[in-house]
């Protein structure tokens, strides 16, 4: 299956694909939005241009595994993106995906601003290796989010 990958952030949101055959995830796009209903539309463009069986949305949880006000935000959009798109959304275990895109990054040359636009695609592909490795996070029904 295919797979398209997403780690939310506020201003710039990651995008990687790949497929769970290969278990080759490779960074994709960076969408960069003034808002949630702007993000929301452009991943919703992006999911239907590269029509992937399933989406995975990176699941940013608590230290000791619980979901904060951050990973309920996932959940809430993860929902969303399933509801419009009607296709499958996975959620998979973010935590020290940003430092594993930053170590990809280190002795790359890459000047800080340049590390800065990467970043959030690596880790939205580092998202995605999580998820074929570990599997999908499971979120009950009543964790809704905001």
């Amino acid at each position: 299956m295919r797979y398209l990958s997403i780690d939310l952030g506020d201003k710039r949101t990651g995008v990687a694909l790949g497929d769970d055959v290969t278990g080759i995830a490779s960074p994709h796009d960076v969408v960069r939005t003034g808002g949630e209903d702007d993000r929301l539309r452009q991943l919703l463009a992006l999911i239907e241009s590269e029509g992937p069986d399933g989406v995975v949305v990176g699941l940013p949880l608590n230290m000791d595994g619980s979901l904060g006000p951050a990973a309920l935000k996932a959940v809430a959009v993860g929902r969303q993106l399933a509801k419009a798109s009607g296709v499958t959304v996975h959620f998979a275990d973010e935590r020290q995906t940003s430092l594993i895109a930053d170590e990809q990054m280190a002795g790359s040359g890459l000047t800080h601003k340049q590390k800065k636009a990467r970043r959030d695609a690596l880790a939205a592909a580092a998202i995605l290796r999580v998820f074929f490795e570990l599997g999908p996070v499971e979120v009950a029904p009543d964790q809704e989010g905001e």
